[in-house]
């Protein structure tokens, strides 16, 4: 007998060789036809697979993340199932569950292929779902695995299995298909009610640009055909929201071709919402005690090299630049904290100045693959809310709980009320990715753990996310439609001052090594207002908003009265411009509200003769008549709270 213990703490005797969904069975009929897998001792297993050995186990349902991750995996199989049988002879590469759904990269070989072959394949994927068929684990050697694909002549999983290693190489089967895959995967296809495939893109195999582009198939799969429904109604609202759409809309900004992928230019409208973000932070900031400090966008190689930066992502990003000195190498800056631990030595430090607190809005590059590149979410160049601090050992933990505090005040001025603190921790099985002692890794990840934990955070732990120099507190905040995005960012950094020798003169009249802080509460200013436009679906807080208002002026007559209203509220430091098109009133109106203008003023001839206003708030609220102090007052109101 083996002793399982569940979730509760209750422990259950049971059989050797016992499988999860025998457990389930155990406990209940109706919690068995809901187990997609199990998490066993933490790892995840397909539920009917044998526990040989007294262990934990949670069983994961559609609404475990982990069991929702499975379902998806496995729909990615059926994907491919459906895929060979339509497309004899067609090859694959990866077939990953990702956060919305799951993928396939495929090799069609000369065949054409496009969105309007989706319904074709969905069909077929419910065809062979309703077959129940049942995805058999099976292990293989090396040898074996490469004679598979060998005799199928695909190319892909051969390279995969290349890097291998022999004795655990696993297959699964499901009806006339199989993979190669490490698993787990659901009982059967059976549990997959629903299928939509959402999307088709170009992905060259292992990310490579020099290697073939396979076409990408994405979609998504539900055990309810409601939840499909609802899912159809929030991608709608979703496009309605995305950020490249309204960034056109509302002109904040574009992309050029001539001035290259990922290369955002931010237009005046943009630029005013940027501005008074980073002015928001800016004083934050400074009240904090953080100087304002200006690096090059580029510097000497050797400075990348000192960082351990260019041994981790240079070759992954833009190339050197030779200059006419023979040998002599500069990089884009692909990170500011190098230039900030130079600016740390320009000048002895006592241990009585610290912590020294140096903020940059620095604008840094990173050579994205084009496949990965996306609106303002992924770009080659970005601006971080960058800030370093340097301290000694025993301030750590508080500093990095006033850090928590300034993210907190960010995120709540912004309406991110909804988030989790993922603590990204060092990979202990893969030592090998990551730079400095065991001891330094130790104490910094202690004080990251310990600060949350003491702020009252909401906390997820995440292996193998840290950064290569430290562990970090990544912000996972939720948007108004549930989607999870990492903005804000904190990480405890012992090796950058060993690496850059950076010191302080402690009270014992020696040298110190200080520790060092990063902290971007936004992460970057284009992902962030990506993220915000998205959340709030472009009518951002009326403090944010680039225009707060619009006159209307009901016709020619009227312009000389509706300018002097709008030099007066600028003159308020009220945003505002207007509108003097030889268009009749109401498609004014509805070009402020396709704009999202949060305020409409009005001016005809009652308003002229009675010095006053008719206001309108977006969205078709009807505000009556007011004077332009009353409309000042209530602006301000709204502002201030």
């Amino acid at each position: 007998m083996i002793n399982i213990t569940l979730p509760d703490g209750s422990v259950r005797q049971y059989e050797k060789g016992t499988t999860a969904m025998q457990v389930a069975l155990s406990i209940s009929e109706g919690l068995a036809r809901n187990v997609l897998a199990a998490e066993v001792n933490g790892e995840v297993w397909d539920a009917s697979r044998p526990i040989e050995s007294d262990s934990s186990i949670k069983l994961l349902t559609w609404n475990d993340d982990k069991g929702k991750n499975t379902f998806w995996h496995s729909s990615a199989h059926l994907l491919a199932e459906a895929l060979e049988a339509l497309y004899p002879g067609i090859k694959f590469g990866i077939g990953p569950a990702i956060e919305t759904g799951f993928y396939y990269d495929v090799d069609f070989g000369d065949r054409e292929f496009s969105s309007d072959d989706f319904k074709q394949i969905e069909d077929k994927m419910v065809e062979l779902a309703k077959q129940k068929e049942t995805f058999e684990r099976k292990a293989v050697s090396k040898a074996d695995a490469l004679a598979y694909f060998t005799e199928k002549g695909d190319e892909y999983k051969l390279d995969l299995i290349k890097d291998l290693e022999d004795g655990k190489i696993t297959f699964y089967t499901q009806g006339n298909f199989t993979d190669l895959c490490r698993g787990p995967h659901i009982p059967h296809t059976g549990v997959i009610k629903a299928v939509k495939l959402t999307n088709v893109a170009g992905a060259y195999w292992r990310g490579d640009e020099t290697r073939k582009q396979l076409t990408r198939i994405y979609g998504v799969t539900f055990p309810k055909a409601s939840e499909l429904t609802e899912y159809l109604k929030f991608i709608e609202e979703a496009k309605k929201r995305d950020h490249r759409k309204l960034g056109r809309e509302l002109e904040l900004f574009a992309f050029s071709e001539k001035v290259g992928m990922g290369l955002p230019l931010w237009l005046p409208k943009g630029t005013a919402l940027r501005q008074k973000l980073q002015d928001f932070l800016q004083k934050a900031q400074i009240a904090a005690g953080y100087e304002p400090v200006i690096t090059p966008h580029i510097g000497h190689k050797q400075l990348y090299i000192t960082s351990g930066h260019y041994e981790k992502y240079g070759a992954d990003s833009f190339q050197p630049i030779n200059t006419p000195v023979d040998g002599e190498e500069f990089l884009l800056k692909p990170m500011n904290c190098p230039h900030h631990c130079e600016i740390y030595k320009t000048k002895p430090r006592s241990y009585k100045e610290l912590p020294v607190r140096f903020a940059e809005f620095g604008t840094v590059y990173r050579y994205e693959q084009s496949g990965e590149l996306h609106g303002l979410t992924r770009v080659r160049g970005f601006t971080q809310d960058d800030a370093h601090l340097f301290c000694r050992p025993d301030q750590v933990k508080e500093e990095f709980k006033k850090v928590i505090d300034l993210v907190l005040y960010v995120f709540g001025a912004l309406g991110f009320d909804n988030f989790t603190a993922q603590i990204s921790l060092r990979d202990p099985e893969n030592k090998a990715k990551y730079i400095g002692s065991d001891e330094n890794w130790a104490l910094a990840e202690a004080a990251i753990i310990e600060s949350a934990a003491e702020k009252g955070l909401p906390t997820v732990v995440e292996l193998g996310e840290a950064a290569f120099y430290g562990p970090k507190l990544d912000f996972m905040v939720k948007d108004a439609l549930g989607r999870k995005w990492q903005l804000g960012t904190i990480q405890v950094d012992y090796n950058l001052p060993e690496r850059f020798e950076l010191e302080y003169t402690g009270s014992d009249n020696q040298k110190h090594r200080p520790v060092m802080i990063h902290r971007a509460p936004f992460g970057s200013l284009e992902r962030f207002v990506a993220v915000l436009i998205e959340h709030c679906g472009g009518q951002f807080p009326l403090w944010l908003a680039p225009e707060q208002f619009i006159v209307l002026p009901v016709s020619e007559k009227y312009e000389e009265y509706a300018q002097k209203l709008l030099e007066s509220l600028n003159n308020s430091d009220i945003r505002g411009l207007i509108d003097l098109r030889d268009e009749k009133v109401g498609r004014k109106i509805r070009d402020a509200e396709v704009k999202k203008i949060p305020y409409m003023l009005i001016v005809g001839e009652k308003e002229v003769e009675s010095g006053a206003i008719s206001v309108r708030k977006h969205g078709g609220t009807d505000l009556g008549s007011m004077t332009s102090e009353e409309f000042k007052d209530l602006l301000i109101k709204e502002i201030t709270v």
